[in-house]
């Protein structure tokens, strides 16, 4: 786990930097190489934004100096803004390989010990998913998640929506976009972490459901290693079948498969019910100590645990046809910002009310 101080910041120009600090670097080289032409700060921070990297403007600044010390970047004119360098096209291969090497295993660590969450009082912050639709499709997307909600196949019943001038995870929504969140199933880390239960995130998986019980796997990919979030990999090769369980019980569906020792069994059981009475059930089976679990074995002493994937509704667009930018582990979001989203109406297939 790499937790990010503030003198980190200070240390761009070392060889080795923070899996923080090289992310937003890749991103800035990254946007001024699409573009071609010279920007200012404030375009690549709403660009980068996009992309699901929340950067304010002042902190593009600071690592554009950085870059510029290094010969990464240069200034063009007085108001044009910085263009990127043959040595900054080549620092951006390199950052892409650094970032890619393990992330989504760190980036899984990072969020759950950072997020403030508490199931008691209802507040802080929880580890979010992150997908922008046009705006013309959003009660589309309402009517195709609904039922996925309904099945219970999401983190809880909660969603956040943001429409263009609103923002979710430190993502503006777009001009004629708008911003849908769900909640990570990550967040069920953060709560047993703070609970003192350290958990190991092992697979990301597809299970076949029958008659609304889980059969067995179809497909497992380990975390360790994953440069690339295997739930949205499943859901682009059009390997889920999301709404066809909601709507008659069978079907394809994401999940992870986690561990935790298992003594801590009682108290893990107390914190799964504690979130299913918070409506934030996300847990679709736990198994025995030293046990199988759904035919996966686990490690002497640890109990097994298979958590729904909170990308599953947005699998559901996919299956659709609706597009989407989708930007998994996007970020933190505080709780205050899902609403049930039985509270969301859509109004047919036309438009979407927030009641």
């Amino acid at each position: 786990m790499n937790i990010e101080s503030h003198q980190s910041d200070h240390s761009l120009g070392e060889p080795f930097l923070s899996a923080r600090s090289a992310r937003a670097r890749a991103a800035i080289l990254k946007v001024l190489d699409d573009l071609g032409e010279p920007a200012g700060a404030l375009k690549i921070s709403e660009m980068v934004s996009g992309m699901g990297i929340p950067l304010q403007a002042r902190s593009v600044r600071f690592h554009l100096l950085k870059m510029d010390q290094e010969g990464l970047t240069h200034t063009v004119g007085k108001h044009e803004g910085r263009a990127i360098t043959a040595d900054g096209k080549k620092e951006l291969v390199r950052l892409s390989v650094l970032h890619k090497v393990g992330f989504i295993g760190s980036r899984m660590d990072e969020l759950a010990y950072r997020m403030t969450f508490n199931v008691k009082s209802m507040a802080g912050t929880v580890v979010s998913n992150v997908a922008i639709i046009n705006q013309s499709d959003l009660s589309r997307s309402i009517y195709y998640m609904k039922p996925v909600f309904s099945a219970g196949l999401s983190m809880g019943n909660r969603i956040a929506v943001a429409p263009y001038g609103g923002k979710l995870c430190d993502t503006a929504a777009p001009r004629g976009k708008t911003i849908i969140s769900t909640i990570c199933s990550v967040t069920v880390n953060g709560v047993f972490l703070k609970a003192g239960i350290p958990v190991a995130s092992r697979f990301v998986g597809l299970v076949e459901m029958k008659n609304g019980s889980p059969m067995r796997f179809l497909e497992l990919i380990q975390y360790q290693g994953a440069s690339i979030d295997p739930h949205k990999l499943f859901i682009m090769a059009n390997m889920t079948k999301v709404s066809q369980y909601a709507t008659e019980g069978s079907g394809i569906i994401g999940v992870s498969f986690r561990e935790f020792p298992s003594v801590a069994a009682d108290e893990a059981k107390r914190l799964v019910t504690a979130m299913r009475d918070a409506n934030l059930g996300g847990v679709l089976a736990m198994g025995r100590p030293n046990c199988p679990l759904l035919d996966i074995p686990v490690s002497e002493g640890r109990t097994g645990l298979i958590t729904i994937d909170g990308l599953n509704p947005i699998a559901a667009l996919h299956e659709a046809g609706i597009p989407f930018e989708l930007t998994p582990l996007a970020g933190l979001e505080n709780i205050s910002a899902y609403v049930p989203f039985e509270d969301i109406t859509p109004m047919g297939r036309r438009g979407a009310l927030l009641e």
